[in-house]
């Protein structure tokens, strides 16, 4: 491997990243406030990372009442594979579920993930992304978006959550 394909570009640091995340929900508050319950539900991965900290970022803020869930979904071939949420489906009954992933390219991981919340009476699905790339291929457009970033196809964005937050762009 040569040295340009391993070089990586700093995007978001880990002041950034926490502004970024913090002002994601408060948005999600200001937007659900009057709601009893919400559900994060957070992809698998870096997604369900993302829920994690969304969701102690609102109880910091607020006294929303929050019910954190995993959507397990293959990225490689989600049509193939079951797409499962970790809690009973009566617990996203009549709720605002916001669907949570760390970077939004084709929106085709998002599309699959929404299965399993269609099967149920949803009162309406929300999308939080950390990272918006804009190269959508399904209509999905995020209602929660911590940066919007300009890449090429054949970038990649690498998202580290956690001690050392940080966005690369390789």
């Amino acid at each position: 491997m040569n040295a340009t394909a391993t070089m990586k570009t700093l995007v978001l640091n880990e002041e950034q990243v926490g502004q970024k995340i913090r002002r994601i929900a408060y948005e999600i508050y200001e937007n659900n406030f009057s709601e009893k319950k919400i559900v994060l539900a957070g992809i698998d991965g870096q997604g369900y990372e993302f829920a994690k900290i969304l969701d102690k970022e609102l109880k910091k803020i607020s006294s929303l009442d929050t019910l954190l869930a995993k959507v397990s979904v293959d990225k490689l071939s989600p049509v193939q594979s079951e797409i499962k949420v970790d809690v009973p489906v009566k617990e996203l009954k009549n709720r605002c579920v916001i669907l949570i992933d760390d970077v939004l390219n084709t929106a085709r991981t998002l599309a699959y993930a929404m299965k399993p919340l269609l099967v149920t009476e949803v009162k309406r699905i929300e999308v939080a992304v950390l990272v918006n790339r804009s190269h959508t291929v399904f209509p999905i457009t995020p209602t929660y978006t911590g940066f919007e970033l300009a890449t090429t196809l054949t970038d990649h964005v690498e998202v580290k959550l956690g001690k050392g937050a940080a966005v690369y762009l390789r």
